[in-house]
């Protein structure tokens, strides 16, 4: 069964999770500065887990219309797609991922500067669980 590979994409960093090779725990590896050469760590994390499987949070408003977030993540994933052409890409709804995240955060009682490094990786790791809880990595 392939992992799954996550990432957050926000403006200013990307938070990545990876699924375990059972389908069933995502774990958050890393947070990537978004104005750095990215694409060449996607390309090596797609190695190091060999997988061909990407999930990408797509942040919906309240309202389920797209927004200027949501379109970046699209244009984003469009670039992804044109470079990596091998790779499946799917979609999942992150309302509340980084509110979650922080949650679990604060009860961890993280400061919050650590809180800022860590928050992105943690919110892709929220959004992968969701995934696989819903779908199962043997649908993706």
């Amino acid at each position: 069964m392939p992992r799954i590979i996550c990432l957050d994409i926000g403006t200013v960093r990307i938070g990545v999770a990876v699924s375990d090779p059972l389908g069933m725990f995502a774990q958050g590896i890393a947070v990537w500065k978004a104005e750095s050469p990215w694409m060449d760590e996607l390309e090596r994390t797609f190695e190091r887990y060999d997988t061909g499987c990407l999930l990408l949070g797509l942040p919906i408003r309240e309202d389920g219309s797209i927004g200027p977030s949501a379109q970046h993540v699209q244009e984003v994933a469009a670039q992804i797609q044109e470079r990596f052409p091998m790779i499946t890409i799917k979609f999942s709804d992150e309302r509340y991922s980084t509110r979650i995240a922080t949650g679990y955060l604060l009860e961890g009682n993280v400061s919050r500067k650590k809180r800022k490094q860590s928050v992105d990786k943690i919110a892709a790791s929220v959004i992968l669980q969701g995934y696989l809880d819903r779908e199962g990595a043997d649908r993706f």
